[in-house]
């Protein structure tokens, strides 16, 4: 993992068998991010975790996808949840037959990618809520 800051922008740069959520994770953990953010991406995969989530059983169905493929497009935000870092991004993927797209488990680089991340002067905390079975933004 390699990342430069400019202001409140991050460039980060994964390389090859590096997993993005922990990545996302152990850059708000260095402090590097002191508010909330928002992230977006491309790349190249060969092995995504991703997962839809299904209001009536409140539960994600999780599909693990291993093909080359491109990263078209990574999308989501950084916040905190009990004091813990909290990831939730979506993407959408290709290979030469199939497109993909969902909420990012796990994903990890087969070549690189290229993150972006704008950072927030505020934190945003999220909370558990019972009636729909999301960890939603506490505003």
């Amino acid at each position: 993992m390699k990342y430069r800051q400019a202001g409140s922008t991050i460039f980060l740069r994964l390389e090859r068998g590096e997993e993005l959520v922990a990545s996302l994770k152990e850059i708000m953990n260095k402090s590097i991010v002191n508010g909330s953010a928002k992230v977006s991406g491309i790349g190249a995969t060969d092995n995504v975790t991703i997962g839809v989530f299904n209001p009536k059983t409140k539960v994600y169905t999780k599909k693990n996808i291993r093909e080359d493929m491109e990263i078209l497009s990574i999308s989501g935000n950084l916040t905190k949840q009990n004091g813990e870092p909290y990831v939730h991004i979506h993407g959408s993927f290709a290979s030469l037959d199939n497109v993909y797209g969902g909420h990012i488990n796990e994903l990890y680089i087969s070549a690189t990618a290229e993150i972006v991340i704008d950072i927030y002067q505020t934190m945003i905390d999220r909370f558990f809520d019972e009636e729909t079975g999301l960890n939603l933004l506490e505003l």
